[in-house]
């Protein structure tokens, strides 16, 4: 701290140095340090984004297609269905290495969102059923949205180093503060005078919860993974600055190329994935009246199915 005497007391930040940046600059050497604890770690991360591309990589594009389709058909029904057929294939005729590009990329966001749904599910469960729990992490959240998301590869990078691993914990950290978010104010909005009900019939707090709150504050709670899906999208390009690769690091490229035509490829995939993943996402979130009062195994390709195997009673 500089002397009393030469502080200038109508500018106190210039004349007052706390030496902070010098302080923490000793993370990166504690980080160096402490290496070797995170590898098992990262190997198991590893594991699992190489075990989903790989899946997604050796499945032939045409049946990989055939597969998103029929999921988005279950999901969200035939409209979509043929919304999403065209939409990927736009995507594959994009260019020849598109549609690899794209699963790569889609291994990446759908290991984060898991992630993300292991983690943000119980967080957000526990901060609907505590006030103190919630008044605690309302503020991390907060530092979590608010904080640019280049600031996360920083400290990631010192950690873990670069490559996929590292994408994917900063597209966790970035993403998951919607789910936690959007599962408690669910939980927390629900009728209490459904919950009061279900007590009185002698339900147990689990079966309150997994019966009665879960159930209602679905459509909340799959408004809140679709905006962690698409916050996970939006990292695609940021993250491609540590190595992650896929569509964000072919847009990465074409800028230090200024290769316009590349952009855009990369670019219009990364925005089709967005839009058969919000389609799909926003699907599964359907309530029973928009299914026609249907269970979810009474509709699209499954329902089909069944139908045909099913025998009109005598």
């Amino acid at each position: 701290m500089a002397d009393e005497n030469s502080i200038n007391w109508l500018n106190p930040f210039q004349s007052i140095d706390l030496h902070i940046a010098d302080r923490t600059d000793g993370i990166k050497q504690w980080a160096i340090d402490h290496r070797e604890a995170i590898q098992p770690f990262k190997i198991f991360f590893d594991g699992i984004i190489q075990g989903i591309e790989r899946g997604l990589q050796a499945t032939p594009p045409l049946i990989m297609l055939v597969i998103i389709v029929l999921i988005a058909w279950q999901a969200a029904g035939r409209r979509t269905a043929v919304y999403v057929a065209i939409a990927l294939s736009v995507l594959g005729f994009l260019s020849p290495d598109a549609w690899g590009l794209a699963m790569t990329t889609l291994a990446i966001v759908v290991t984060a969102v898991i992630f993300s749904v292991v983690i943000g599910l119980p967080v957000g469960i526990l901060a609907a059923k505590s006030n103190r729990f919630e008044a605690v992490l309302r503020p991390i959240l907060d530092t979590m949205q608010t904080i640019p998301a280049f600031v996360y590869l920083v400290p990631v990078v010192m950690l873990v180093g670069i490559g996929n691993v590292s994408g994917v914990l900063v597209t966790v950290i970035f993403a998951l503060a919607p789910l936690i978010r959007l599962t408690s104010l669910g939980i927390r909005t629900v009728n209490p005078s459904v919950v009061e009900a279900a007590k009185a019939f002698g339900s147990t707090p689990a079966q309150v919860l997994f019966k009665v709150e879960l159930p209602m504050a679905t459509p909340t709670i799959f408004a809140g993974l679709n905006q962690t899906i698409m916050l996970s999208l939006s990292m695609v390009v940021i993250a491609s600055m540590i190595s992650v690769r896929g569509l964000g690091n072919e847009v990465l490229r074409a800028m230090g190329r200024l290769d316009a035509g590349k952009a855009i490829v990369g670019g219009l995939g990364i925005v089709i994935l967005a839009i058969v993943l919000d389609r799909v996402t926003q699907g599964l979130s359907r309530s029973g009246r928009e299914r026609g009062h249907r269970h979810w195994w009474q509709t699209g390709p499954v329902g089909l199915v069944a139908n045909l195997f099913h025998k009109p009673a005598q």
